[in-house]
C-alpha cells in the first residue's frame, strides 16, 4: 500500500511542499502545449528569462530547479564551474542562486541561441558569469553547427540550419583551472571524442555531469565515457532519460536517439 500511495501521490506531495515544482506546473499548463521555437517571454522564480522557445524550458527548469540535477556539496565558498551546453542560462542561474561566490564559465556554440542566453544573464544581473559563444571541443578552430532552434542544436551539417562556430578545446582550459568543482558536459553527441581528449585533465574535477547520447543506427560508446570516469577515480551513476516501455520491441526510440543517459561522476 505504501509503494502504490507513494507513486499515485508523489506528484501532490511535490506541490503542495515545493515552490518549485508549483512553478514547473505553471509553466507547464501555460507552454507545454505550445507551438515549438515561438519566442517568448516570462518570469520564473523571480528571473525574467526571455526563451526562444517554451517547451524545451518547461523541462530544463524540471531537472534543473525540481530534480535538481546539478546540486553538488562542497565546502569551497568560490567554486569554479564549467557549463558545457549553457543553452538560455537556465541552469547558470540554478548555479549562482545555489552557490553565489561561484564562477561560472558558460559555453553555448549556437549563436541565436546564445543571443538569449546573453540576455538572460545581463537582465537579470548574474555577475561572474564568464560567456563563449562557441563549442567545447577537442581542437580550437571551427566547425559546422547544425541549429535546431532550441536545446537540440549539435556538431555537423546534416541540419537544415548549418552555422560555422567557433570551437574551444575543453581540456586546455581545464588544465588552467587548480581545481573545477562541477564540470557538467551537455553537447549533444559530442560529448565521446571530448571526454577522450580530457582523460588526462580530469584529475582535479571534483564532480562531473555528462549527458550520453546513442544515435538511432551509429556505434555505442557509453564504455568509453565509464572508461575515463574509472580511470581517473570517480564513482558514477547513471539514470535513463530515454525509456522504452518494451525495449526487445522498441529499438529505436525517439527523436533519433535509441538511448540518452545521464552520468554522475563524483569523488568519495
Amino acid at each position: 500500500m505504501k509503494t502504490f500511495l507513494d507513486h499515485t501521490f508523489k506528484g501532490l506531495y511535490y506541490f503542495l511542499t515545493d515552490r518549485n515544482y508549483r512553478t514547473f506546473i505553471r509553466l507547464m499548463l501555460q507552454y507545454g502545449d505550445k507551438k515549438r521555437y515561438v519566442p517568448l517571454k516570462t518570469k520564473a522564480k523571480g528571473y525574467l528569462f526571455q526563451l526562444p522557445d517554451g517547451p524545451s524550458f518547461v523541462w530544463q527548469f524540471h531537472e534543473i530547479f525540481c530534480k535538481y540535477s546539478y546540486r553538488f556539496s562542497t565546502q569551497n565558498k568560490k567554486p569554479i564551474i564549467f557549463d558545457c551546453g549553457a543553452n538560455v542560462g537556465t541552469s547558470c542561474i540554478f548555479f549562482k542562486e545555489e552557490y553565489p561566490g561561484s564562477t561560472v564559465h558558460a559555453f553555448e556554440p549556437d549563436p541565436n541561441v546564445f543571443e538569449y542566453l546573453e540576455k538572460n544573464i545581463t537582465k537579470n544581473k548574474i555577475e561572474d558569469i564568464i560567456l563563449h559563444n562557441a563549442a567545447v571541443w577537442k581542437e580550437n578552430g571551427t566547425l559546422d553547427f547544425s541549429s535546431e532552434g532550441a536545446d537540440g542544436g549539435a556538431i555537423g551539417s546534416e541540419g537544415k540550419n548549418t552555422v560555422t562556430v567557433k570551437t574551444i578545446r575543453l581540456k586546455e582550459m581545464l588544465l588552467k583551472e587548480n581545481k573545477i568543482d562541477l564540470l557538467k558536459i551537455d553537447i549533444e553527441g559530442a560529448e565521446v571524442e571530448v571526454i577522450a581528449d580530457c582523460e588526462d585533465a580530469l584529475g582535479h574535477v571534483e564532480n562531473i555531469f555528462i549527458e550520453y547520447h546513442s544515435f538511432n543506427g551509429g556505434k555505442q560508446h557509453l564504455e568509453k565515457i565509464l572508461a575515463v570516469l574509472n580511470k581517473n577515480g570517480f564513482r558514477y551513476y547513471t539514470e535513463n532519460e530515454s525509456s522504452r516501455r518494451i525495449p526487445f520491441m522498441d529499438k529505436t526510440g525517439k527523436y533519433a536517439m535509441d538511448m540518452q543517459v545521464n552520468i554522475f561522476g563524483y569523488r568519495m
